[in-house]
């Protein structure tokens, strides 16, 4: 467990306007890379916040250099010979592990029912790039790059970037990213609308804690059924997306919560909204 909890460090604290986690991908050794236990760390991770769920979640990388260069490629990785031993045995079975692992490990992470905010500090290529393209926002650091490399080792996104990218900027965008597998700056990346924000050098995570607390002053069961109908709105038709809008406002409706908002706006002060306990 000592393992588990040294790659992932995870922080709280409470803001004036509730509580937001720190989630810390600390390997700087590698460039926060991803091998096997670091699937593992952040399965553990993820199932610590679910645990005390704070009202926003900010995912930064450890230093000053990378949020995360991604898959660790290095032969000492366990995954990488499975991912070998597909092609040398010429069975598919080896590699679906793996992409499952990843997956699973990713997905559960990305489920969590609070807006998640990559603040990337530094490179993020490869996975890292898919990492940071799958959470809800994204703040950069003037100096940091998004690379997805993967066709540079004649590999492709494999961690759901490629079709969050593909569904987030448009089909022509992402085949441009994607496939010349070219750096894309911080200025580049907020006129295409890969990240939301753009910091002042060295201050990613702090502009991210001030978008984490201007959510967070809302009220939490009004983000969380937002954030879940503009999740699943991404792989719905239209009707349907309208549909699951209506009926995400009504269960909002019936949970009470407009009743803080709106006695506070009567009396001319901010809200001062419940946690969500359940």
């Amino acid at each position: 467990m000592g393992e588990l909890v040294t790659r992932f460090h995870t922080t709280y604290f409470e803001s004036s306007v509730g509580k937001i986690a720190i989630v810390t991908i600390d390997r700087p050794g590698r460039r926060n890379a991803f091998d096997e236990s670091m699937f593992a760390a952040l399965g553990d991770a993820t199932y610590r916040l679910k645990d005390n769920l704070p009202r926003a979640v900010i995912i930064t990388g450890s230093g000053d250099k990378a949020f995360s260069a991604g898959f660790d490629v290095n032969p000492d990785n366990p995954m990488v010979s499975s991912l070998i031993a597909s092609v040398e045995k010429k069975d598919p079975k080896p590699a679906e592990k793996i992409i499952l692992r990843v997956r699973q490990a990713v997905d559960a992470f990305m489920s969590l029912p609070v807006p998640i905010i990559a603040a990337l500090n530094g490179l993020a290529y490869g996975g890292g790039a898919e990492f940071a393209t799958r959470c809800d926002l994204r703040v950069m650091d003037p100096d940091a790059m998004i690379c997805f490399s993967e066709v540079r080792l004649g590999l492709m996104p494999d961690w759901g970037g490629g079709a969050t990218l593909a569904k987030l900027l448009g089909p022509a965008v992402a085949a441009d990213l994607i496939l010349t597998a070219r750096k894309v700056s911080a200025d580049e990346a907020l006129r295409i609308g890969l990240t939301n924000r753009v910091s002042k050098p060295g201050k990613s995570l702090e502009e991210a804690i001030a978008l984490a607390e201007a959510i967070a002053k809302n009220g939490p069961r009004a983000v969380a059924h937002s954030l879940a109908l503009i999740r699943q709105s991404l792989s719905l038709p239209l009707d349907k997306a309208l549909n699951l809008e209506a009926a995400k406002a009504v269960s909002l409706i019936t949970s009470g919560e407009y009743f803080y908002g709106v006695a506070a706006f009567l009396e001319k002060k901010e809200p001062d909204f419940p946690d969500i306990k359940e």
